[in-house]
């Protein structure tokens, strides 16, 4: 039994408490189901008396008493104590505990996933990195815990949809078409250019494409240099991501967005929804009105559009698409596109707190052998993916970049996270399933198999085996939390508690038996146990795109 299945029974026993006229309450949708601090304390409490005494007019205690005795009566539910002002804290059946390795197991890759979907879509964007240099390590952060990201949310049961958008209009595109055109003719790039050998690379190769490049007027030169280096380091960009494990759904372009008038369309919604106001020859949204500290200009005096009025014009765009939360993931400089997307879904009508959720994610470093790693010898003056990649691994990057929240900075220890070592978090998880994988081909090669049908469950009943139950449990209540608080760094830190469970439940029970030893009952509970083990790290890792090695 789950804590999931738990807080159902606990609604049951309140719904028969209120039919039976005992209670007189409106049936909670969900009740909260916590594991104890203190073991002794039994398997699972739940506040769920003290929550509904207000509303019972009946002092605390007195509703958990008439929840006990019905709870008592489950089959499933070895003991029910009342504690304090009325917790109930509750000790499961042997059986029902050891049930949870057999659902498991049963369940298999699905194991944690939601059971049905929701009708909810969710349009998350995430690394939309200027289309002008190679992947920085900034960036790589944001990819590796949005593409988890979208897997966790997918797996609560949300329909997703990830998505880069292409900063291809405006003045940064000017200047990289001037670095690319530098570099093409052996000219001194200019000095608000882009520099670092992958430019002359993309030169290189916009001279192979374009043989023409430098027999065309300044200005043709200019916007070939734009568009083919452009469409080049786009290729490489999606590569890179590619082949880091990232998926996006779309390539949202900024540039078609100009040309396909949406940003005039959302002007004009804007000032059809009357938040659009003129002065000073411009046009300007009055975000004040909706916590931004200044209102923004949409187009300028001169009747150029505003990187701002782009921000509307794709918000409204998501929207139209029929997305129903937007969640953009953003960079530490992004501060105060907060309050300015935030006003922007106000503006159109909607209610932010439901329709939008800006996360700002902070920066990352990486040092070996106790010394800052500074920059790339490609890039020039950044570190990129690539160079991550090159020296961990993509397991190790991505693992890495997803376990800690998103607003703490990383300082990457590039010697730790190619260790093999249990301080390396990705590898202690990865070991266990590995350590697993090995057990398991061992069963097999004595001719024993996990038998989930079969297996005496009542008989996981050492302290080691209730712990490592209790936490097999707990995964799809941490998958829908790391869904709920767009939080994929809670599976890793649940992985590696999980982890070391098991490590811990490996070192105290003996699985298979030894010598001429007959393997019996307790040994197939316990390889249906293992088994389980195996399952859950093999999603949790799975969920924030790290491989489940058979073999380390």
């Amino acid at each position: 039994m789950t804590p999931a299945d738990l807080a159902d029974v606990i609604l049951a026993a309140i719904g028969r408490a209120v039919a039976d006229g005992d209670l007189d309450v409106t049936v909670p949708s969900a009740v909260t189901v916590e594991r104890p601090k203190n073991p002794e304390h039994g398997d699972y409490a739940t506040p769920v008396a003290l929550q509904l005494a207000k509303a019972a007019r009946r002092p605390p205690r007195a509703v958990a008493e008439v929840l006990a005795g019905r709870l008592a009566a489950e089959s499933a539910i070895a003991r029910v104590d009342i504690a304090g002002p009325g917790f109930l804290n509750l000790t499961l059946a042997g059986s029902a505990l050891g049930e949870i390795a057999r659902g498991v197991v049963r369940a298999g890759a699905s194991y944690g996933h939601a059971a049905k979907p929701r009708d909810v879509r969710v349009n998350l964007e995430f690394v939309s990195a200027n289309p002008t240099g190679p992947v920085t390590l900034a960036s790589a952060r944001w990819a590796a815990v949005g593409d988890a990201m979208a897997r966790i949310l997918t797996a609560a049961g949300f329909s997703v949809g990830a998505e880069y958008y292409v900063n291809d209009a405006g003045v940064q595109i000017t200047r990289f078409g001037a670095s690319v055109l530098a570099a093409a003719v052996g000219g001194e790039i200019p000095a608000d250019g882009y520099h670092g050998a992958y430019v002359a690379e993309i030169a290189a190769s916009v001279l192979a494409d374009r043989p023409d490049l430098l027999d065309l007027p300044a200005d043709e030169a200019l916007a070939a240099a734009a568009g083919t280096g452009l469409a080049l380091m786009l290729t490489e960009i999606r590569s890179t991501l590619e082949g880091f494990g990232v998926h996006f759904d779309r390539w949202a372009s900024e540039k078609e967005l100009h040309d396909a008038g949406a940003l005039t369309a959302a002007v004009d919604d804007l000032r059809a929804q009357g938040h659009v106001f003129d002065s000073d020859g411009a046009v300007w949204l009055r975000t004040t009105d909706f916590g931004d500290d200044k209102d923004r200009v949409l187009v300028k005096s001169d009747g150029e559009t505003t990187y701002f009025c782009a921000d509307a014009a794709y918000y409204r765009d998501k929207r139209g698409r029929g997305f129903d939360q937007l969640v953009y993931l953003l960079g530490a400089d992004h501060h105060g596109y907060v309050a300015r997307l935030k006003a922007i879904a106000a503006c159109f009508g909607d209610d932010p707190a439901t329709s939008l959720d800006v996360i700002i994610g902070q920066l990352v470093s990486l040092t070996r052998a106790g010394a800052p790693v500074k920059m790339s010898k490609r890039a020039g003056t950044f570190v990129t993916l690539h160079d991550l990649v090159d020296a961990v691994g993509v397991d190790a990057a991505r693992y890495s970049l997803v376990r800690s929240s998103l607003d703490s900075a990383i300082e990457l220890d590039l010697d730790l996270v190619t260790r093999q070592t249990s301080d390396n978090p990705v590898f202690y998880v990865q070991y266990a399933h590995a350590r697993i994988s090995s057990l398991l081909r061992g069963a097999e090669a004595l001719g024993l198999v996990v038998a989930p049908d079969s297996a005496d469950v009542a008989l996981l009943t050492h302290s080691r085996e209730v712990d490592l139950l209790r936490s097999l449990g707990e995964f799809p209540r941490v998958v829908e939390a790391a869904a709920a608080l767009h939080g994929p760094h809670r599976v890793a830190r649940y992985l590696e508690e999980l982890a070391g469970i098991y490590h811990r439940f490996y070192d105290a029970c003996r699985v298979l038996p030894q010598g001429d030893e007959p393997a019996g009952p307790l040994t197939d509970a316990r390889l249906l146990l293992v088994a389980a083990t195996r399952v859950v790290l093999a999603n949790g890792l799975g969920l924030l795109g790290v491989s489940a090695p058979e073999r380390m």
